[in-house]
């Protein structure tokens, strides 16, 4: 089964299911870095996410050296609004139209191309000065710096502020069998044309293979059992737990993409049969997991 690509909300960049966030990648791993991205290229991936804000820039350098040649082939993305301090001791929010303006050339420079297919506002505030951050971004769209613009938000009265009154073509969320709270919000942004980009989509491995442990609102009991139901159906219909994990989202509109991290050659090895696997599943796949998930699962904080 070949990879399925999917529009990002109203632009024109079609990526692929699966997506390949750059923050996994370790530093001074050149070997396993380069066969990772190769062969999620094989794979058919073209979509590849950093941020500015990763080991301080230098994770957008090494995407810089892995893509060299080979830019036009991915999708590229990255994330602005957090500035390092000098002293190395952590950084502080400045989503100022100013530090936007001056960030990106800094990532362009690191990644070393003239632009960016993706600029995501990497959180935000309801506080933030939202006119300028917005009109910094389309400025960039039309100096064609940046092709288009998104954010990276799980705050409801954050995101849907843009939704309604910018040019956003995705938000990031966190989103998995797991992490259900998004879905309140699908129909408004499904409306607006807007993607969501699923990020966190197998629960810090939860939904794979690691040891249950507490996450969110669920009980290490309630995550064991959740587990042992993904378990039983990957066993009756023949596939990974990977694959159910991944495609959980993705049969969720608006997601057009869900955005794992890969640290190591097993990892990205596994995705071999996935997409074949995720072709055979739907909706109704999930039916044993239903009686054990809560029905509902909301955002408790920062609501509209």
């Amino acid at each position: 089964m070949k990879m399925q690509y999917n529009k990002i909300g109203h632009s024109d960049l079609k990526i692929s299911e699966v997506g390949l966030g750059a923050m996994s990648l370790v530093q001074g791993q050149d070997d396993t870095n380069s066969y990772i991205i190769n062969h999620a290229r094989e794979l058919g991936i073209n979509y590849l996410d950093t941020s500015d804000l990763y080991d301080k820039g230098k994770n957008e350098e090494l995407i810089g050296r892995l893509l060299s040649g080979e830019r036009d082939k991915w999708i590229l993305a990255s994330k602005v609004g957090n500035k390092w301090r000098e002293d190395g001791s952590g950084w502080d929010w400045k989503p100022s139209k100013d530090y936007i303006l001056k960030a990106v050339e800094d990532s362009l420079r690191r990644l070393k191309t003239d632009y960016l297919d993706l600029y995501q506002l990497h959180g935000g505030t309801i506080d933030d000065p939202f006119d300028e951050i917005v009109e910094a971004f389309e400025i960039l769209v039309k100096q064609g710096k940046i092709r288009y613009y998104g954010i990276s938000s799980i705050r409801p009265n954050v995101f849907l502020n843009y939704a309604e009154h910018s040019n956003i073509v995705s938000d990031m969320m966190q989103y998995s069998i797991l992490d259900r709270r998004p879905e309140e919000y699908f129909s408004e942004l499904s409306k607006r044309n807007i993607s969501v980009l699923a990020r966190g989509t197998v629960a810090q491995g939860l939904l794979i293979k690691k040891a249950a442990q507490k996450y969110l609102s669920y009980s290490v009991h309630d995550v064991l059992d959740i587990q042992k139901r993904i378990n039983s159906i990957a066993n009756d219909l023949n596939v990974s737990s990977l694959a159910l994990a991944l495609k959980y989202p993705l049969l969720h509109e608006p997601v057009a993409c869900c955005v794992l991290g890969i640290r190591t050659k097993t990892q990205v090895n596994a995705l071999d049969n996935v997409f074949q696997e995720m072709s055979t599943l739907n909706i109704d796949s999930y039916s044993p997991l239903f009686n054990v998930l809560p029905k509902e699962i909301k955002y408790q904080d920062h609501r509209k």
